[in-house]
């Protein structure tokens, strides 16, 4: 299947592939598909996680392959199935399912956030849900399925100890959005040890929005925001166009804007620079993340 599809920057849409476990469909984006590969031997690794079930190496490259089903807690069977081959947040990774069905195009504004009940901070596994005419399709939280069984992979919160400080942080308000409650919590976390004590954080682009919009008709933009920090994959609104839509505006094209993604690879770049991204970093790199505010907020001052 061909997962080099092409989205114009900053049209809120999305590529989902639907794939199926079980009776069970689920969605990912598919900005994070390199390929899907027919099943292939794999080699186990001793005191491996259970949910990895070993190595491969397709083309000389050795991927680890995750068994999504023992991931989200469903009976296995004897059905070899596909690997969805992934890279995000530098890695590359299989992910073992059952079949793959299609891709659907369809808006950020269309996904549904899964409330507290089935998405809790430690617990919850989907971004989203889209219905396709009577089925229920459930988008994956891969990072955060990768982050717990090898938290490593996470973000570094390390990295901002080795951090100097080369602004006066506390005076410099920070608007964040972020749609994943755990990656939110971990960043504003990181950016208050690092000294960004005062943060605006928004738990997706189109609320951001509204909150900049609201902030600009009040005459406090320039006051309460000194830099925007945004994912990319994000429900209402993604990343990449509220990074349009505030860079197309005179006004607040001024406030630096950080792309801080897991998607942000040669491609997702390439669109980020046209759409007028002051910075884009991979989620891993938190101490840089601080590092490109200090420098764009030096470079930038709106006050």
């Amino acid at each position: 299947m061909d997962t080099n599809i092409l989205l114009e920057s900053g049209t809120n849409e999305i590529e989902v592939l639907e794939f199926t476990l079980g009776d069970n469909h689920y969605g990912i984006n598919v900005a994070k598909i390199k390929e899907i590969l027919s099943y292939q031997p794999i080699t186990p690794v001793p005191n491996a996680h259970p949910c990895v079930e070993g190595i491969f190496m397709p083309r000389d490259l050795m991927i680890s392959v995750i068994n999504l089903k023992r991931c989200i807690g469903i009976p296995e069977d004897e059905s070899e199935g596909l690997f969805i081959i992934t890279n995000f947040n530098k890695l590359n990774i299989a992910f073992h399912v059952d079949s793959v069905i299609g891709i659907h195009r369809v808006s950020w504004a269309d996904i549904i956030t899964p409330d507290a009940t089935i998405n809790t901070e430690e617990a919850g596994v989907s971004t989203g849900v889209i219905k396709i005419e009577d089925k229920l399709i459930v988008i994956l939280d891969f990072e955060k399925i990768v982050t717990d069984i090898s938290p490593e992979t996470g973000l570094k919160v390390s990295d901002i100890e080795s951090v100097d400080e080369v602004v006066e942080r506390k005076d410099c308000p920070i608007l964040i959005a972020e749609d994943s409650p755990l990656l939110s919590k971990l960043i504003t976390d990181c950016l208050k040890k690092a000294g960004y004590v005062q943060q605006i954080v928004k738990p997706n682009g189109q609320e951001a929005w509204d909150t900049i919009c609201d902030l600009q008709e009040s005459g406090q933009l320039y006051d309460k925001v000194h830099c925007i920090i945004t994912d990319i994959e994000m429900p209402m609104m993604d990343g990449h166009r509220l990074t349009k839509l505030c860079k197309d505006d005179p006004e607040i094209q001024k406030i630096p804007l950080v792309i801080f993604s897991s998607l942000v690879n040669d491609e997702m770049r390439r669109k980020g620079e046209q759409l007028g991204a002051d910075a884009q970093l991979t989620k891993p790199e938190i101490g840089k993340l601080v590092d490109a505010i200090d420098g764009l907020i030096t470079k930038y001052r709106v006050k």
